[in-house]
């Protein structure tokens, strides 16, 4: 789909290859159409849209005009595209299909966090073999721009730790729970009749989508190899409305974040439900939007905020990438930004703790039942394992009910400590079922 060149712009226009028509694919498409003149203002030359491959057209977008193929590697080895932008998602052919485009010379634009995550070590390789870019920006927290903020912007910095709302769907579920009341499973449904959730929703839910985002920030901001998995991860489907309420009386709110931190023992990777104050802007966040927030010792802590998905908001991002690439086809290989952040070999071995030594502080839901020395027991438990009791709430018991919950946030402890101690209150004659425990970060 040609573009007006600028008049003053000898250059030819940069030729693309689209690999996937869906939702993104089709966005991009349409706001290249929609936004081409400029764009290629912008760029300092036009972005033509060569060839397409999708297995089918998209009614979202019109492509009558264009060069479509059912084949995708047609595009991988056509010797008119200069940049393929992998849209397909999935790993097993995207892979392949961007290994292949990499061997022909070209460069890559990618909105697939799953691959950078799991294959981004070795494509970075073969891509810096072959003197090409690999692009990525669309592939964490759709339009947000924080692969190029952890990359460029905060490079002078040294990030001690950065933590996001990074899954819409999640935030979305834990939203309506702490607004409407609802269950997690209502709040589910919901999110899936709106289309924010899939039929199956366990990569949201469970952590993994979130999980790919956060190994390639902290790729990112600690120069380190993608290490998905030594990623810890947990869902939100145990968050009960009970915590919810418990947390904002507490003067709390519970997000699923994904957290990196820098520690002298090596680096935290952990995607989980936490609390957080609810002062904090991040606490704020709502609905299907995504945010990071990103502390650097220089520039302090900074916060990202946008949509996290969606056809328009995550195309802004592919084709930023399209530009900054065409802004440097010409240019040597040892004057682009590398994909990784750092040249190549310049990544440390840096270790993942293990969660076990993660040090954090605790919320903790007890059922116990209504008679004395309850509390004194579930203090001493905790003080054994060097674990303070920072606060507590202990309310009556329900109008016939033999149980009452027990909700106290602790000191900061380790989490082997912090296991340890449950497993001891569980075992209680005077507390019923398994202790409910989640993280609480102040994010200061």
């Amino acid at each position: 789909m040609p573009t007006r060149l600028p008049a003053e712009s000898p250059r030819r226009p940069v030729r693309i290859g689209i690999c996937g028509l869906g939702t993104v694919g089709s966005g991009t498409v349409n706001v290249m159409a929609r936004n081409g003149d400029e764009i290629a203002a912008r760029c300092g030359r036009a972005l033509e849209i060569v060839q397409i491959g999708a297995r089918r057209d998209n009614p979202a977008c019109d492509t009558s005009r264009l060069n479509t193929t059912r084949e995708i590697f047609d595009v991988a080895n056509n010797p008119d595209v200069d940049i393929l932008v992998e849209l397909i998602g999935g790993t097993t052919v995207a892979r392949e299909l961007v290994l292949a485009a990499i061997n022909n010379g070209k460069h890559i634009v990618t909105a697939n966090k799953a691959l950078i995550a799991e294959y981004g070590n070795e494509l970075f390789t073969a891509a810096a073999e072959k003197g090409v870019t690999i692009a990525y920006e669309a592939a964490v927290a759709g339009g947000i721009p924080i692969i190029k903020s952890l990359r460029e912007g905060l490079v002078g910095n040294r990030i001690q730790w950065l933590a996001g709302i990074i899954n819409g769907t999640g935030n979305y579920i834990l939203t309506e729970m702490r607004d409407k009341g609802r269950s997690f499973a209502e709040a589910l449904e919901q999110a899936q009749q709106l289309g924010y959730a899939e039929a199956d929703p366990t990569f949201d839910v469970e952590g993994i989508d979130a999980a790919h985002k956060l190994v390639i920030m902290a790729s990112l901001a600690f120069a380190m190899p993608l290490a998905f998995d030594k990623v810890y991860t947990e869902g939100i489907s145990h968050v009960s409305r009970e915590d919810i309420r418990y947390a904002d009386e507490l003067g709390y709110r519970i997000k699923h974040l994904g957290i990196a931190r820098r520690t002298e023992q090596g680096v935290e990777l952990r995607v989980h439900p936490t609390l957080i104050p609810q002062r904090r802007l991040i606490a704020n966040v709502n609905g299907v939007m995504n945010a990071v927030l990103v502390n650097g010792d220089a520039v302090g802590p900074t916060l990202y905020y946008g949509a996290g998905a969606g056809a328009e908001a995550t195309a802004s991002a592919v084709i930023a990438d399209i530009v900054d690439v065409a802004r440097t086809l010409e240019a040597k290989p040892d004057q682009r930004v590398p994909a990784a952040g750092v040249v190549e070999g310049g990544q440390g071995g840096t270790r993942v703790l293990p969660m076990d030594e993660v040090v954090t502080s605790y919320y903790l839901r007890i059922s116990a039942h209504d008679k004395p020395g309850v509390m004194s027991q579930v203090a001493k438990i905790c003080s054994d394992q060097g674990i303070s009791i920072e606060a507590l709430i202990q309310h009556e018991p329900a109008e016939g009910e033999a149980l009452v919950p027990v909700v106290i946030l602790t000191s900061r402890a380790k989490e082997a400590r912090l296991r340890e101690a449950v497993a001891q209150i569980e075992a209680l004659d005077t507390v019923e079922g398994e202790v409910v425990r989640i993280r609480v970060e102040t994010l200061g």
